[in-house]
């Protein structure tokens, strides 16, 4: 059962192009699936392609691994955007990442939002002996796209983008993360449509242990 809060959609894009990605279209199909399951949700969205993120610097490091009781001025404004962008994800209730793979990994853009989320102390924990993630509100859907086919066969290996993806969301604490795929994404039309038909097939499934 839902319950009275209202429930949020964080959506990140990350894809270089504005027009024609992919990516971008599977997670538009995901988006509308979860407003379908979530009538009165909402989204707040993040495009890291038209809004991009600074690369944290050496004050945003220092800044990280300072006790709240040590933190000055400068190192408080240095990660306030750290702080701002972790609240935002741990307060989502389903967290939608898109993105192409660009080099056999994910775009410069997301890698940004990455390291200014992955905070000790605050999106995970350490007690010297293990990790723990500090954001297991969210669960998390991944719409990607593949310009060749072959990544969930023969060029897995070469793959640095879901497993990636998954596995820091994991590291976090995201106990439920859904892949939504599309390969071949520079072949011709026709195989391009068909690839992603496939692929969007799976979408109106995700939330359907959600009562709208």
């Amino acid at each position: 059962m839902e319950n009275t809060t209202v429930s949020t959609l964080l959506r990140i894009d990350s894809s270089a192009r504005r027009n024609g990605s992919l990516s971008r279209q599977i997670a538009d199909a995901v988006e509308q699936a979860w407003l379908t399951a979530h009538p009165k949700g909402q989204v707040h969205r993040r495009d890291l392609a038209q809004a991009p993120l600074p690369h944290i610097s050496e004050i945003t490091i220092e800044g990280y691994y300072t006790t709240v009781d040590q933190m000055t001025p400068g190192l408080r404004e240095a990660t306030e955007l750290s702080d701002a962008l972790i609240a935002e994800l741990k307060s989502a209730h389903t967290v939608l990442i898109s993105a192409p793979i660009y080099n056999f990994s994910l775009p410069s853009s997301l890698k940004a939002w990455v390291d200014q989320v992955v905070r000790i102390g605050h999106s995970f924990a350490y007690d010297g002996q293990s990790f723990t993630g500090l954001v297991t509100q969210p669960r998390a859907v991944l719409a990607l796209a593949y310009g060749a086919a072959g990544y969930m066969g023969p060029m897995k290996d070469m793959d640095h983008l879901r497993p990636y993806l998954t596995q820091l969301l994991g590291f976090l604490g995201l106990s439920r993360i859904d892949v939504v795929a599309v390969e071949a994404t520079t072949a011709d039309a026709q195989t391009v449509s068909a690839a992603m038909e496939t692929a969007q097939s799976s979408i109106p499934g995700l939330f359907k242990e959600v009562a709208a």
